[in-house]
């Protein structure tokens, strides 16, 4: 009996890709100045090791992980601090962050050019070298990379999986790193599977892609125990519990992790971070993200340093377009919508999205059909009209029962819901509340 490469729910959003899937890697001109926050990851902030005036020079540690879970963050410019303040973050709030002016080229803290083989480091060496890399997982939920690679006693871990998958809509810069880096991807999958021991992986990318699907099987011809799984297209394939399901036939159980059912899953920019943290013992200093959309007037794959600015970006891409209406830290499904583009790319920003008004625009919300059409396609299996419903009435414990926390705000309720019901924004704000009500309890 064949697999079913395939998970439960999903939709088809337009995919938007055009714009920039065949536009190679451009490296942007160093900015004059950078907004770091020590806050780019799930887990624990990292603490500040440098204050206002002091001088430091790439790839400087600027702060400190206090706990296990939590990595440092390191200078991305050569130059002056010039403070050390809570600024605009772009996933909201206001997150205290290290400003530097750069006041040269770079002048690197290490030597960054000579290379290690990974068959003269331990593996508690090679965790240590992506630990004090600052290595967060590079496809936008952050976690950090060395936490997901030490499994608890009792967990094994049997097969990995590389997710190129880039579901969300516009984005591509997975695309082109898959296409314009693939030795150095496969590179840091090695080195990923030495860590952890497995025999399996699996490298997952929807077959939206085939020139990377096509240039990835040619590099792998002759390695063992490595394949390329070209996916169907929809949407949220690259989301860790779906993906398993597709390429494994596996189930994460609810509140459970991908551990649980013995896989692990890691991005492929987060595989490309690896390999030149491991390698070269560089610190992730920047990274690859795909400006694009309507608003902007030359979509572009850029090649960028932590802490630039959005708006250093959409100028480096020749502007927005005259109808350019809402910028978003991310795709249109998942991502998150600024309030002006004077925040930083951080760790975690795969792509900045602007938008036209016609597209931007929100329309009016209706009251619910009861077509069950959010049901259909929620990859969780949950009731998000009934969880919405419930939050609106602020019967947050009974949301709670209906699988509040097991929702991974993918947007496809949203998507598809006739009545334009706002409900991914309904959940979010269920769980915010949720939180606040037990953690004062606590």
């Amino acid at each position: 009996m064949l697999l079913k490469k395939s998970f439960k729910g999903g939709a088809h959003p337009p995919e938007g890709k055009h714009y920039s899937e065949h536009k190679p890697i451009e490296t942007a001109p160093l900015p004059d100045t950078v907004v770091i926050p020590v806050q780019q990851h799930i887990g624990a902030p990292a603490e500040p090791i440098v204050k206002k005036g002091d001088y430091v020079k790439t790839g400087q540690p600027i702060s400190k992980a206090v706990k296990f879970v939590s990595v440092p963050c390191h200078a991305s410019v050569t130059g002056t601090i010039t403070a050390v303040e809570k600024r605009p973050h772009p996933l909201g709030a206001k997150v205290l962050s290290v400003v530097i002016k750069r006041e040269e080229e770079d002048q690197w803290f290490e030597d960054y050019s000579k290379a290690t083989s990974i068959d003269d480091l331990s593996v508690d060496e090679i965790k240590n070298r992506i630990q004090n890399a600052g290595i967060a997982g590079m496809g936008g939920a952050a976690f950090p990379t060395h936490v997901k690679l030490s499994p608890p006693d009792g967990k094994t871990i049997d097969i990995l999986i590389i997710n190129g998958v880039e579901c969300e809509p516009y984005l591509t810069s997975d695309h082109r790193l898959m296409v314009e880096k693939p030795d150095e991807v496969l590179k840091g999958i090695q080195i990923l599977q030495k860590i952890v021991n497995v025999q399996k992986v699996i490298i997952g990318i929807e077959k939206n892609k085939p020139d990377a699907i096509k240039i990835l099987k040619d590099k792998i011809s002759g390695l063992k125990n490595i394949s390329v799984l070209p996916l169907n297209v929809k949407y949220p394939q690259g989301a860790e519990k779906q993906l398993i399901k597709a390429s494994t036939g596996r189930e994460v159980p609810s509140g459970g992790l991908p551990m649980d059912v013995g896989a692990l899953v890691h991005n492929v920019g987060t595989a490309f971070a690896v390999y030149e943290a491991v390698t070269f013992n560089k610190p992730l200093i920047e990274r690859i993200v795909t400006v694009t959309g309507e608003g902007i007037k030359e979509p572009k794959n850029v090649k960028v340093r932590i802490g630039t600015s959005f708006k250093y970006l959409v100028d480096f891409c020749n502007g927005y377009t005259e109808n350019a209406s809402k910028i978003i830290n991310g795709g249109p499904m998942m991502g998150i919508a600024q309030k002006n583009d004077d925040v930083p790319v951080i760790k975690g920003t795969s792509g900045i999205l602007v938008l036209e008004k016609k597209q931007a625009d929100l329309p009016e919300e209706q009251p619910c059909i009861s077509c069950a059409r959010c049901v259909d396609v929620c990859p969780m299996k949950l009731l998000p009209s009934h969880i919405a419903t419930y939050v609106e009435h602020d019967l947050i414990d009974d949301a709670y029962k209906l699988g509040l926390f097991d929702c991974m705000e993918c947007g496809t309720c949203s998507f598809i819901c006739p009545s334009k019901r706002h409900l991914v924004q309904y959940i979010k704000y269920g769980k915010s509340q949720w939180n606040k009500k037990y953690r004062k309890a606590d």
